[in-house]
This record gives structure tokens, C-alpha cells and sequence, in this order.
């Protein structure tokens, strides 16, 4: 990022050549990723998955949908006739991922109950649809841009994929945040399965009934997902249950977190959720909107005072608490170096085991239980013990802010190193790229 430097709307004024475009008409794009190897470039749509060339030449498309559904029908009518009739239903791709060591594409969707499709990389063939177990329906909500995964490789062990998504309501029927076995066979009636479970705990986090009741609209969104070390971290939205009052005829607010867990955690002992937020010119923008993780230019790192080798955090929040669906133009563009992110979280913890404080995460466990004492030593590692968690942080962590948008509203962020200089880019509600 050249700090100090004018932004370059790149949409105004003629490019010299023309950008190639794979222009859509018939059912709107929701996801996209890019082979890390090949440059190909695939594409979740309403109803469709494509493979484009990396000059977006079209090479393959997959048809998901639609299909006959009721998201009343649980299970889905493949699985069980359904006293709910069945209607015409757009499946909406909610979440897409490419499994470099199965060579396969994850496609999950909004019908039946949000089941997934591995799909060839090469040729988008359906390698398998797992949808016969409750563990193979991740969520019904077809609202796009909500749901988020990681795929965690594991040498010569079992993979796993994190999966965080909002449930509409629905608790007794999906978690909102789990931790999921990814077998090599699609057939494989494993797959998806929690990776541990007993009859007390289990790799998965459940928005709590009593919550339900209190706020019947509560629901966390994953808006943007990575693993970083042995963690994997979230950037969620959710009701912020401090401010919203319970009558659901009240104005709504919310607040942004980042969650925490342990790659290595199947009992979840280690989720922690801090709220993150910016601040600039005393406004408060506490609405995520997208984020990257990339390492920082050697410019950038020697202004840091951090290694070229260490993660840092591009983000998009847009002002205020209010209107999740519809948030205000005014936007800011700030930076986090994960090495913050992580001292605040230990710090956070190391007060906790000194017994300061309480577990400060109403949401999840409904009354406020006490830090308790003990001896433990918390270096950057920990992974949590069966007491003192789940925990919540009590202060905003606090990005730099970088460039303010009143105009446009900043939606999306990218970046890259180039030539020593981290180069960013963010892209705007009305249509613009800025560099």
C-alpha cells in the first residue's frame, strides 16, 4: 500500500485495451475463486457453476439448479416425501472452494437444506452429492455473501473443513460454526461428519435456544475466512444483543467480531470472538463488509516494523451499527497485522486465567459466568482447557485506517505485492474499482 497516496478510480477514463469480461444474463454471480495454479478462474451462480480460462473464456458449465423444493422439508424430498408442496426453487451458490488435494470443486447451495456437490476441477463432473445424513444440510438460507469456509490440509491425516453459516432460526437443525471431516470419497458416508462427538461435546457451536427466544432474529454471518499459523479465524457480522433491545419491533444494531478456534481443537475449547471495528475523525465503522489476508511489501513491513513473512488484514467497514442488509455509503478501508490481533487475544486470555473478569459472551452462554484462576501458563499456542471458554473480548480491536470512501461504498478488497510496494485494491457498491 503506498501510505499517503492518492486513490485511482480505475472505472473512469478509457483503459487502453479493454477489459475482457464474461458478461452474465441470466442468473446473478454470488462467488468466485481462482486456481492457485492453473489461473483458472471458477464461478458460483444462481443455479449455475462455471469454469472460465484465466482470460475468462468460458470452458464448462455445471447446472444446479432449480430444482423442486420446500425449505420447509427436512429432511429434503430426495430423502423423505414432504407434506409441504414442493415449488420451483432457485438454488443460490452460498459457498465455493477448490480442494486441491482431492482435484475436486466444493459447491454448496441454498436448496435442500443447503446440501454440497464435488465437482471435477477438469470438466465440472459431479463427483458425488452427500445428502442422506444430517450432517450433509449446512443451512437453508439462500442469502449469498453469508457463509464461509476453510479447508484445513492435514499430512498424511484426515482433512477438515470449517464451516461458519447463519441457520435463519433454525438451531435444532444446523450449527453456525463446525468443524467437518472431508473424506477423499464423495461416497463416503463420513463425509461431513463432525470430527469428534460424544454425547456432551462435539465439534460444533449451536446458537442457543434461549437466545432464539429472546432475540427470534439473532444469526451470525461469515463474511470472510482463513487460517493463519495453527488458527483459523472468521470476520462476522451478528446482532449486537447489548444494544438491540429484545421487542423485535425495535431498531436493529450490530457488530462485527473476529472469531478464533485451533486447527487441532475438536472440542472447540478454544473459540474466542473479540469485536473489530475502525475508527477515524471520532466516526465508528463497525459494519465488515470483506477483507483479505496477504503479507505486506518490504515498504510496507518497514513501516510496520513487522517481517515481510508475517499476515496482515485488509478490511472494508462500513459506518455505524445499523442496516446489515443496506449499510451506509460511508465506508473506510483499514489494516491489521495479525500479530495485534493475536496479542489481544492472549492478553485477553492470560487475564481470564488469572481469574479477571468474566467470560463476557452473552449470546452463546445467556449468563455472565466468572473467569476462574489458575496456574496455567498462556503462550501464543494455547489451545484452551474445558473451563474458561467459550470467551468474548470485552474491547474493540482497533485497525489503522487507511482511506475513507463517503461516495461509493467500499464492498470488496483485494491486494498484491508489487515491486516491494503492496498495491490495494477495493471495489464499490456503484460499480467502480479503486486503486
Amino acid at each position: 500500500l503506498l501510505l499517503g497516496s492518492t486513490w485511482l478510480p480505475l472505472a473512469e477514463g478509457s483503459p487502453k485495451s479493454p477489459f475482457r469480461t464474461f458478461p452474465v444474463t441470466d442468473w446473478s454471480l454470488t462467488h468466485l475463486v481462482v486456481h492457485n495454479k492453473t489461473g483458472d478462474v471458477y464461478v458460483g451462480a444462481v443455479n449455475r457453476i462455471y469454469k472460465l480460462s484465466n482470460n475468462l473464456t468460458l470452458l464448462r458449465t455445471h447446472v444446479t439448479g432449480p430444482v423442486e423444493d420446500n425449505e420447509k422439508c427436512y429432511p429434503p424430498p430426495s430423502v423423505q416425501s414432504c407434506p409441504h408442496g414442493l415449488v420451483t426453487t432457485n438454488n443460490v451458490n452460498k459457498l465455493l472452494l477448490v480442494d486441491y488435494s482431492g482435484n475436486r470443486l466444493i459447491a454448496c447451495g441454498s436448496a435442500s437444506q443447503g446440501i454440497c456437490q464435488f465437482l471435477r476441477l477438469d470438466d465440472l463432473f459431479k463427483l458425488g452429492e452427500p445428502h442422506h445424513r444430517k450432517e450433509h444440510y449446512l443451512s437453508s438460507v439462500n442469502e449469498s455473501g453469508t457463509m464461509s469456509g476453510v479447508i484445513i490440509e492435514v499430512l498424511n491425516g484426515q482433512n477438515k473443513l470449517f464451516i461458519g453459516t447463519p441457520i435463519d432460526g433454525k438451531s435444532e437443525y444446523f450449527p453456525t460454526l463446525s468443524s467437518r471431516k472431508l473424506m477423499a470419497n464423495e461416497e463416503n458416508a463420513e463425509m461431513f461428519g463432525f470430527v469428534y462427538q460424544d454425547e456432551f461435546v462435539s465439534s460444533q457451536l449451536k446458537i442457543p435456544s434461549d437466545t432464539l427466544s429472546k432475540f427470534p432474529t439473532f444469526d451470525i454471518y461469515y463474511i470472510y475466512s482463513f487460517s493463519s499459523e495453527q488458527f483459523v479465524y472468521y470476520l462476522t457480522l451478528q446482532l449486537d444483543t447489548q444494544l438491540t433491545s429484545p421487542d423485535s419491533t425495535g431498531e436493529q444494531f450490530f457488530t462485527s467480531k473476529i472469531v478464533r478456534l485451533c486447527v487441532d481443537d475438536p472440542k472447540f475449547y478454544s473459540y474466542v470472538e473479540f469485536p473489530i471495528g475502525c475508527v477515524q475523525d471520532g466516526i465508528e465503522y463497525r459494519l465488515i463488509q470483506d477483507a483479505y489476508l496477504t503479507k505486506p511489501g518490504k515498504a510496507l513491513a518497514k513501516y510496520l516494523g513487522i517481517s515481510e513473512h508475517e499476515d496482515i488484514l485488509f478490511t472494508i467497514f462500513s459506518q455505524g451499527q445499523k442496516n446489515r442488509v443496506k449499510p451506509p455509503k460511508e465506508s473506510v478501508l483499514c489494516l491489521f497485522t495479525l500479530k495485534k490481533i493475536k496479542d489481544k487475544i492472549k492478553e485477553r486470555i492470560q487475564s481470564c486465567y488469572r481469574g479477571e473478569g468474566k467470560l463476557s459472551l452473552p449470546w452463546l452462554l445467556n449468563k455472565e459466568l466468572g473467569c476462574i484462576n489458575s496456574p496455567l501458563q498462556i503462550d501464543d499456542n494455547f489451545c484452551g482447557q474445558d473451563f474458561n471458554q467459550p470467551l468474548g473480548g470485552t474491547v474493540t480491536i482497533e485497525g489503522t485506517p487507511l482511506f475513507v470512501d463517503k461516495e461509493d461504498g467500499m464492498t470488496s478488497v483485494a491486494a498484491y505485492d508489487y515491486r516491494g510496494q503492496t498495491v490495494v485494491f477495493a471495489g464499490t457498491r456503484s460499480g467502480k474499482i479503486k486503486k
